[in-house]
């Protein structure tokens, strides 16, 4: 059983900027599909960026391309989101997830995947 530790949220005005760390609470030599999810009350949890350590594959939802990078540690299985260009409607629970399986086209779907994270929270303030 894989348990995931993230950190890294907290409170910014619109246009600042956060990271959140994500990472296994033991070590493992194997590769995962690992990525952010976000839900805001009254909302669903979507799928936000997600990106297979083995290397070769990132996927970003329309709405943070271009603001928001998914990239690994030098620690096996540590991914980052870092998230410029913050917007109110970023403000949400951030989780993040994990997949035995390789990153693929129905990444945003939240059956993909095994492990989660307990969530941190980001809100963006106008």
């Amino acid at each position: 059983q894989v348990q995931l530790v993230e950190s890294g949220g907290g409170s910014v005005q619109a246009g600042g900027s956060l990271r959140l760390s994500c990472r296994p609470s033991r070590s493992t030599s194997n590769d995962y599909c690992m990525g952010w999810f976000r839900q805001a009350p009254g909302k669903e949890r979507e799928g936000v960026a997600v990106s297979y350590t083995g290397g070769g594959s990132t996927y970003y939802a329309d709405s943070v391309k271009g603001r928001f990078t998914i990239f690994q540690g030098n620690a096996k299985n540590t991914v980052y989101l870092q998230m410029n260009s913050l917007k109110p409607e970023d403000t949400a629970m951030y989780y993040c997830a994990a997949s035995p399986i390789r990153c693929g086209g129905t990444w945003y779907e939240i059956y993909e995947y095994n492990y989660w994270g307990q969530g941190t929270q980001v809100t963006v303030s106008s």
